[in-house]
């Protein structure tokens, strides 16, 4: 099975996201270490920056990967040598090169204001040309599924059209996302024994939240090559995401889609991409998403320590992900021993420490607490109550000031001192708000001592009012996920007070860092 990927261009065009040619070119140096078959980097004939990255790639040397540029067909009414878009594939100088071309026949009369006639002449002359100059070319039927309901025999036409002009890969695009995969599968069959002498491929958006499911299908039905974004990543609801579509058919349908060795390297290049494009990773994905093994309940706990294979469809092991076991009210004895064993090893089920902690764990969520999602808080206070924890630095005071009129970026200041081996720092920074510069400004403080620190950032802060009746005199919990990378962590603080709350959090979080990367 080939893998196309196409992150870098229909990614790219996921609300939020905003490569820069140097996290583009990381991107596919990082896709083509992993496997990928095809990368699509972009469109050199719609903006500067994709001009700017093929010129700065073809220094580039992949191991694996084919490189993509991409574009449409010839506009109506001209030459291939006089259309810009055409030009400027071929001085991306890829060796193979995506066109687009329209099979619908609603978009040629009301998007491209052609004919029907010119739109299939567009086709075959761009790819000829394209061919003409020695590349590689992979056609994209847009909008495909839709054309072949709504008109059959134009968009098999245009299918045949490219296939004639000399096209290496017919891709079929459902290109609005709405297909049923009982749709995908008929409309495929008929394709793939209609044009069996060339390779077919698939490429589905996910707008009825079917994208995954209709690749599948394509497969099942016979393409062989599978189109796609990692993270899921793409203008609207995203594109199909190729962190499920690579696992699901490489370790349950048997086909070779990346070297084996690269498979346990999923989670880890995934979380990888999600950091390069400064969004915070979907934890619930399957497979990559730090819930994807993740264990609440007691009875389910008690069957998964037993044998993995009652909840778990998979080792997490085989894609670089882990089994993560919730802490929570409803956590039974064997949950907390495991964690308590991760610091001490030789606690049993039955040492006084497992039933202390039991009753610690009840009385904190009693008081607020939720180490579900935030358990390295938890793991911090096994460490305390086993004498195991390490005092990294100690904060002697803080001081938070905020003030009005309010200015755009730094509407606080924060003044701390830590001690560090009885040597103390003394440092302010300013904060968009006071949990900003307080996070800022002990960052500041202990990057003296711990410049490590510099790897980690936080990916997501909430709060949580716990009684409202209070109003703004109320408890709150204070939820805060950092990562360094290539692993997630959540850590926990309540108070009456949210800058304490965030405080307790943010010192939590430091420190389970701190623990992991001086392997303690």
């Amino acid at each position: 099975m080939y893998i196309y990927d196409s992150t870098l261009r229909d990614g790219a065009q996921a609300e939020g996201v905003s490569f820069s040619v140097s996290d583009k070119l990381k991107i596919a140096k990082k896709l083509d270490e992993f496997g990928i078959d095809y990368i699509e980097a972009g469109n050199p004939g719609s903006n500067p920056k994709d001009v700017e990255f093929f010129e700065k790639v073809k220094d580039t040397k992949f191991k694996n990967a084919k490189l993509v540029a991409f574009g449409s067909t010839r506009r109506p009414c001209i030459k291939p040598d006089e259309d810009a878009n055409l030009t400027a594939l071929l001085r991306s100088e890829t060796s193979v090169v995506a066109i687009f071309g329209k099979s619908w026949d609603f978009h040629v009369t009301e998007v491209i204001r052609t004919t029907l006639d010119e739109n299939l002449r567009m086709i075959y002359d761009s790819i000829a040309y394209m061919k003409k100059h020695g590349k590689e070319v992979v056609f994209d039927a847009e909008h495909f599924f839709d054309g072949y309901k709504a008109n059959r025999e134009y968009a098999l036409k245009a299918l045949e059209t490219a296939w004639q002009a000399g096209a290496d890969w017919l891709v079929l695009c459902d290109t609005n996302g709405g297909s049923f995969p009982s749709e995908i599968a008929e409309i495929v069959k008929v394709v793939v024994e209609k044009f069996s002498v060339i390779p077919i491929g698939i490429h589905c958006h996910n707008d009825g939240g079917m994208a995954v499911a209709n690749s599948i299908v394509a497969v099942e039905q016979g393409v062989v090559q599978v189109q796609g974004t990692f993270n899921g990543y793409g203008e609207r609801c995203g594109n199909a995401n190729l962190c499920t579509i690579i696992p699901n058919l490489q370790l349950k349908r048997n086909y070779y889609c990346v070297p084996q060795q690269s498979i346990s390297e999923l989670t880890r290049v995934s979380r990888y991409i999600s950091e390069v494009a400064n969004l915070a990773p979907n934890e619930r994905a399957p497979y990559v998403g730090n819930c994807a093994f993740a264990h609440k309940g007691g009875m389910h706990i008690d069957a998964i320590l037993k044998n993995p294979a009652t909840f778990e469809h998979i080792p997490p092991e085989s894609v670089g992900n882990q089994r993560r076991i919730l802490m929570s009210e409803v956590a039974g004895r064997s949950t907390v021993l495991g964690k308590i064993q991760k610091v001490a090893p030789w606690v049993t089920k039955d040492s006084p420490e497992v039933q202390q902690l039991i009753d610690n764990l009840k009385r904190l969520e009693h008081e607020g607490y939720q180490f579900e999602g935030a358990e390295s808080s938890f793991e911090l206070m096994v460490r305390k109550a086993l004498g195991k924890d390490h005092k990294f630095f100690e904060v002697k005071s803080f001081r938070v000031l905020c003030e009005e009129p309010w200015q755009a970026d730094y509407s606080a200041l924060a003044v701390i001192k830590v001690e560090v081996n009885k040597v103390e720092e003394v440092t302010a920074a300013e904060g968009d708000g006071p949990v900003n510069a307080l996070d800022k400004a002990l960052r500041k403080a202990l990057e003296v001592f711990y410049p490590q620190l510099k790897k980690m950032r936080l990916t997501d802060y909430k709060v949580r009012v716990l009684d409202t009746s209070k109003a703004t005199a109320a408890k709150v919990r204070v939820h805060i996920e950092s990562t360094d990378g290539e692993r997630v962590w959540g850590t926990v603080g309540v108070s009456t007070n949210i800058i304490e709350a965030s405080f307790n959090a943010l010192i939590d979080s430091i420190e389970y860092f701190l623990f992991n990367e001086m392997g303690m």
